[in-house]
């Protein structure tokens, strides 16, 4: 293995001595030996980097990233989902279990596991709450818990009947287990396509209100309190989610959330042309929704941004509004569109990297001497232009599709392999 050798590169990790400081950082046999000012190598197959201008921090993290596999590989592998994910930054997925079959048994849980093994990117399966995500009984989320499933969520479908999540929050209480809450009350959004308000009138579309939302984190959070439970809620969208959530915080109920990075930059508005790759699900809502959830990041209400990296086909993207499928691709894109949401770098690398490993209760990676190397270099000023050559996933529809985008990912090091962009 190659030593690798940074030079003059910003560190931004605040467990690290050298946070906000320019230094070198020399990494051999997959560990971080040095770290200072000016350091030489007399080896001479070192790999030097010149990274003046550029960010060193902890590798990110990604609480919702959707791939196909297993049973629905033309839209994401593994193998092009975490080229992808190393692309945007990412060491580490939380794995939705939005597959054919889904991961709801042991099973699927192990095939991940061991699909997955000796990655750049770490992989970590999130598994099912109810059997075939169908909301009527609980899956084996204890063995699939024995086998390394991380947490357990249904993915991008609620748990509808109030009686099984009670009893998953408690059953999963017994070995300190996480539920993975997508908050929507499915009688009140209906078949909705997008969110309910003046531009759902203007086009003339049924719309899913913040009220679909917002019944559903009510509902979670008594149950999380009745139970003495954790609760995580994935995607929240709306301005009285974040009211919600922080009140709850506040009351000391065991609670945490994520937002979508998409929508800190996107609204209903964007919607006017009835391009699918707009449409997503919870719905682009107001921009009150968005500034109250940009608030809600910089005060601490909500945890961490999440990609919510959903591939399609493209015949499951270029249709008709109405029959699109739910999702855009965001591994990528995440740094990006963070950046264009006006988020300070130390913002972004707290609810990237730091804080989605510890909702679920996995070690940070540290940039400090001795430690095993997991992190990326960026610059966050590099422009780039998302198009068909710089595209890492199989699937294409994202909005950012042939625009030029700000902030770049210019090296991966995670489990002693190292991918340069």
């Amino acid at each position: 293995m190659k030593n690798l050798l940074i030079q003059s590169a910003k560190i931004l990790d605040h467990q690290s001595p050298f946070n906000g400081k320019i230094a070198d950082v020399l990494i051999h046999d997959g560990k971080i030996s040095e770290i200072g000012k000016n350091i030489s190598v007399s080896d001479k197959s070192t790999i030097i980097i010149s990274a003046k201008g550029q960010v060193l921090s902890p590798g990110f993290f990604d609480l919702n990233a959707n791939f196909g596999e297993p049973g629905l590989e033309t839209k994401e592998d593994m193998g092009t989902g975490c080229m992808t994910a190393a692309a945007g930054g990412f060491t580490g997925l939380a794995l939705m279990p939005n597959t054919q079959p889904p991961i709801h048994s042991k099973a699927e849980v192990s095939y991940l596991i061991s699909k997955s093994k000796n990655n750049l990117v770490d992989i970590y399966p999130l598994g099912c709450i109810s059997h075939n995500r169908e909301g009527k009984e609980l899956a084996e989320m204890y063995d699939m818990q024995q086998s390394g499933a991380i947490a357990f969520t249904d993915g991008n479908r609620p748990v509808s009947n109030a009686g099984l999540m009670s009893r998953a929050l408690l059953y999963t209480k017994s070995f300190n287990g996480l539920i993975l809450s997508y908050a929507e009350d499915q009688d009140i959004a209906g078949k909705a396509k997008m969110n309910e308000g003046l531009m759902s009138t203007y086009l003339g579309m049924k719309g899913n209100p913040s009220l679909a939302e917002e019944l559903m984190i009510s509902r979670d959070l008594y149950l999380a309190e009745y139970n003495d439970s954790r609760i995580h809620f994935s995607t929240i969208s709306s301005a009285g989610s974040v009211d919600l959530i922080r009140k709850a915080k506040k009351a000391g109920i065991k609670v945490s959330c994520d937002v979508a990075v998409h929508h800190l930059i996107f609204t209903e508005d964007d919607l006017e042309g009835f391009d699918s790759n707009f449409k997503v699900k919870p719905p682009l809502r107001t921009k009150k929704d968005q500034k109250a959830l940009i608030a809600g990041l910089k005060d601490g209400t909500i945890d961490a941004i999440v990609s919510q990296h959903s591939p399609h086909e493209i015949e499951f993207k270029n249709v008709e509004f109405e029959i699109a499928s739910y999702g855009i691709i965001g591994l990528q894109t995440a740094l990006p569109v963070a950046l264009k949401a006006g988020l300070s770098l130390e913002t972004i690398i707290e609810k990237m990297a730091l804080a989605p490993r510890n909702i679920l209760g996995i070690s940070i990676p540290e940039l400090k001497t001795g430690n095993s190397a997991n992190f990326i270099l960026f610059n966050p000023e590099e422009e780039w232009e998302l198009n068909e050559e710089s595209n890492r996933s199989k699937s294409s529809n994202s909005p950012f599709f042939g625009q030029i985008l700000k902030g770049k990912v210019k090296l991966v090091y995670n489990n002693g392999q190292y991918i340069i962009f």
